[in-house]
């Protein structure tokens, strides 16, 4: 036999080269063509266990078999009178139910999930396929058939479906622990992920791999005596090795130049070889973590940061829930204001300038306007006069400022036309000062913390420290607002903000 003789010039010249009839005339596990049958296989396994499920449903909830002439229901009126539409809905029960179970991969290889996993997509499989039938059952007004025999149809598959993965799969496992079907790999890289991938496979036996041994990567060598003993060879003549071993897959567990991948993914193409690749992945700081999909690329989650949705949620529901009454209730004081500060000096009603908020995002923040229109062309006038420390301006006594605007700043009235950005989401009733993109340009790596969350109409530095000419005060009371967050801090920042307010404790 062709078998007995290629193992025999094997075990004789280790370094022997292969004849491509020698390869061919073995048999291949892996081959496109028989994961194809076997794919058709399921699929007709699955037509099979619908139609027996059909069956049942008939007799158990008409009474009788698919031809019977006798029932309260009558099923000849289902198989006689509207044939079109019982066998249009049942092939499209299959087929929903065939494209479904493609799509989670059901068809695919076991060792791909567990069974939990797998029971948990047939069943999903066959709910999806079900609520598909009944939506083609509404749309063709299909009040013939009965809705108790499509009921009893989808669970009585749905059972049958997961009953026969799981026997399949108690079956395969007992062949597995035989050393039957197993699929023989070998390990490229005797690093610490290779052997980690080892010892992985050797403990779960249940995934049905055989390891075979390690490919020794240039300029790597073997830790220690044992992993030397499971050493096939180096990178170089890995595919000679692999069939050798009749390898079904191989395994990079180490970086490898591009160059030499692409070869050894052309040869083992030509090969019929299965190639995986097990990144480093960090030095095994996700080697437990699950592959999540953004789009079409696999990604592995290292650190995921607790975000309070719920809190959050309930935060902008505050946000809207107060900008919307206050607009509502102060609209006629809003009015009176516009018009005072339209009468009080030439120039726009509103100030408008950009902030910069969450995350960077630059918004336009509205004020009343409470200085001269052309303040900002006199700033370098009064610069010397600054009051405040580091990055922060502010003059108590800022010429530019119009007599209204002293009464509306006193008592923090510039700040009512606010609430607009606030119901649109540029600000929150709570949180620290918008800053400017002057100011932002002057912060330290760390000062950036401020900007993580919305900036709000008033915060735990407004209500507690507004007067304290410290940056770093400034800063470390908005760091401690973000650490400490809270709907409950937020309302009592709230109610402290109306003493303020009412105190006219403002600048």
């Amino acid at each position: 036999m062709a078998t007995s003789g290629l193992l025999k010039r094997l075990a004789t010249n280790g370094q022997e080269q292969l004849r491509p009839s020698d390869v061919a005339a073995q048999p291949r596990s892996n081959s496109p063509g028989k994961n194809v049958r076997i794919g058709a296989l399921w699929i007709l396994g699955d037509v099979v266990i619908v139609l027996g499920a059909l069956m049942i449903a008939v007799r158990g909830w008409l009474g009788e078999g698919l031809f019977g002439a006798d029932s309260p229901y009558r099923t000849n009126v289902m198989f006689h009178t509207h044939p079109a539409i019982l066998l249009g809905c049942l092939a499209w029960f299959i087929l929903s139910l065939v494209l479904v179970s493609r799509r989670y991969h059901l068809y695919g290889p076991m060792q791909t999930r567990n069974t939990l996993h797998e029971q948990r997509l047939t069943i999903q499989a066959c709910i999806t396929a079900g609520l598909l039938l009944s939506g083609a059952l509404y749309l063709v007004r299909g009040e013939v058939i009965s809705r108790g025999v499509v009921i009893i149809t989808v669970v009585t598959a749905t059972v049958l479906l997961c009953a026969r993965r799981l026997a399949w799969r108690m079956m395969m496992y007992r062949r597995f622990e035989r050393g039957l079907e197993t699929r023989n790999i070998i390990i490229v890289g005797t690093g610490r992920v290779g052997q980690a991938m080892r010892h992985h496979l050797d403990s779960i036996r249940h995934l049905g791999y055989t390891f075979k041994g390690y490919v020794r990567l240039p300029g790597a060598e073997p830790d220690n005596q044992a992993l030397a003993s499971d050493t096939l060879g180096s990178i170089d003549q890995l595919l000679q090795l692999a069939r050798k071993c009749f390898a079904d897959e191989i395994f990079l567990s180490a970086p490898c130049e591009a160059g030499v991948v692409m070869r050894i993914v052309s040869q083992a193409r030509e090969a019929g070889i299965d190639i995986r690749v097990v990144p480093e992945l960090y030095d095994g700081l996700a080697w437990n973590s699950p592959i999540e999909y953004i789009g079409q690329f696999p990604t592995i989650p290292l650190h995921r940061g607790e975000t309070p949705v719920i809190g959050l949620f309930l935060k902008r529901i505050l946000d809207v829930l107060l900008s919307s009454v206050a607009l509502f209730v102060l609209a006629p004081m809003i009015a009176a204001i516009s018009v005072a500060v339209m009468f009080d000096s030439p120039g726009p009603i509103f100030y408008c300038s950009d902030r910069i908020g969450k995350k960077g995002r630059v918004f336009r923040c509205i004020k009343f306007r409470t200085m001269v229109a052309d303040a900002e062309l006199r700033r370098h006038e009064v610069l010397h006069m600054n009051e405040r420390d580091g990055v922060l301006f502010k003059i108590s006594n800022d010429p530019r400022i119009t007599r209204f605007g002293h009464f509306l700043r006193k008592y923090s009235l510039d700040e009512l036309p606010q609430f607009l950005n606030v119901l649109r989401g540029d600000m929150s009733m709570v949180g620290p000062r918008p800053p400017i993109a002057s100011e932002v340009k002057r912060y330290d790596l760390s000062h950036l913390r401020r900007l993580d969350v919305l900036p709000g109409m008033t915060g735990l530095w407004q209500v507690q420290a507004r007067q304290d000419p410290s940056f770093d005060n400034y800063i470390s009371l908005d760091t401690a607002y973000i650490q400490n967050w809270s709907i409950w801090l937020d309302l009592k920042i709230l109610i402290r903000t109306l003493s303020v307010v009412v105190g006219g404790t403002g600048s």
